[in-house]
């Protein structure tokens, strides 16, 4: 992995030491260091449970610390597509959930003094047609409906938010206030940092497989044998190297950023438009420009690669999406960084959070479809309830393998 670049977050992240010598059992243990594990470890260790966290290389090592940094309401697409895609009792159930993660997500910033340049400005969907607009228009409807905020901008009013000219294609904007743009890779380490000063053991090590024995689970990892009574598997595109029977509905999907050197305040919002694929972008508070996207131009559309490095052709088209947007930028960017990442992608784009079959006490999560940070603090609440009860979770019922919508990537 050492030729794997590191993200714009991970470059400006400090390393947290993990410890290597593992104790011989642990009441819970939880695999991965992303932000579902840490949040899950977080709450374990708050409540008093003995919790002991393993990830085989560094803290928001994967898709944590290799994403946009947006913290949505909602789930991956629009509202509209998500009540088509998993019924309209699902889909209010995750707007309910995101939204209680937000809450929570201020709490614990508070409570723990997490730093982690998180911050509400909203965010712009941009509209490049007329089509678009409409389909913007419809989906504010919906979610005005159902009680939240979304508005339409026209062209002036999306240039009042944004301190650089438009680009002609612009028409207009979704706007929707409540979401937050976040540094992941600080929010990550200082979930970890406050479960260590809860109580909890962090370690670095890879675990290889899992066991059911008559005392527990036993973890089979590169630092030796650990024996937990419950655990939590939380490694997203990676849950298939130990479930397997999760390979035909989970799958790693390659999605790709790039950071421009820091430019002025231009982008106080989160900024994402249909231009290739699904774009976005965020200005961090250094100025650094981040712009993510394109990754249906990969082969394949990026599923199933496994290698997290930067292709060329993807590369290339990331660097058109500011020029084209915001034409008098052109002469301003310089690319800083350039990275990849492994998305857990399912075919209803909606997170699974259940148990596993034949493994008494493990519960997983993953199938996030890059859209894992409006989940994390509420899902690893729920998960350590879970855990504690020896149950799912009531509310977790939406997020079962065995949902309809849920169908193997053959079937598509």
């Amino acid at each position: 992995m050492d030729s794997v670049p590191p993200s714009y977050w991970q470059r400006t992240t400090p390393t947290v030491a993990l410890a290597s010598d593992l104790p011989s059992s642990v009441e819970v243990a939880v695999i991965g260091g992303g932000l579902l594990g840490t949040a899950a470890c977080y709450w374990l260790a708050r409540a008093g449970v003995p919790v002991a966290l393993l990830e085989r290389e560094a803290l928001a090592s994967g898709a944590s610390g290799r994403n946009g940094g947006f913290v949505r309401i909602g789930s991956a697409g629009s509202y509209v597509e998500a009540k088509e895609r998993l019924g309209a009792e699902t889909a209010r159930q995750v707007m309910k959930i995101t939204t209680e993660n937000r809450a929570l997500l201020r709490q614990v910033l508070a409570e723990e003094a997490i730093a982690c340049a998180y911050r509400e400005p909203g965010s712009l969907r941009l509209a490049l047609s007329e089509e678009q607009a409409l389909r913007f228009r419809r989906e504010i409807a919906e979610l005005q409906a159902d009680g939240y905020d979304a508005r339409w901008l026209d062209r002036a009013q999306t240039q009042e938010l944004i301190q650089t000219p438009l680009g002609d294609e612009i028409v207009g904007a979704r706007f929707r206030p409540e979401q937050g743009l976040v540094h992941s890779a600080l929010l990550v380490q200082g979930l970890a940092q406050a479960a260590m000063r809860h109580g909890a053991s962090l370690y670095q090590a890879e675990v290889r497989m899992v066991n059911s024995e008559k005392e527990g689970l036993l973890l089979q990892t590169t630092q030796g044998t650990l024996l937990a009574h419950q655990v939590i598997l939380a490694v997203n595109a990676w849950t298939s190297q130990l479930l397997p029977k999760l390979a035909p509905f989970l799958v790693p999907v390659l999605e790709q950023m790039l950071a421009y050197a820091p430019l002025p305040p231009l982008f106080t919002v989160g900024i994402g438009v249909d231009a290739v694929d699904g774009e976005y972008l965020q200005q961090t508070p250094d100025g650094s420009l981040l712009v993510g996207g394109c990754g249906i131009l990969a082969p394949e559309g990026g599923v199933g690669i496994w290698d997290q490095r930067p292709l060329a052709v993807v590369q290339q088209a990331l660097e058109q999406i500011v020029p084209r947007l915001f034409p008098q930028l052109s002469s301003h960017l310089r690319v800083a960084a350039r990275w990849a990442g492994l998305m857990g992608c399912v075919s209803d784009a909606h997170p699974i959070v259940d148990r596993a079959e034949g493994l008494p006490g493990l519960f997983f999560v993953g199938g996030f479809s890059g859209h894992g940070m409006p989940f994390g603090l509420r899902l690893g609440q729920l998960l350590a309830d879970s855990v504690t009860n020896g149950a799912l979770a009531t509310d977790l019922w939406a997020f079962r393998l065995d949902r309809p919508s849920l169908l193997p990537w053959s079937h598509l």
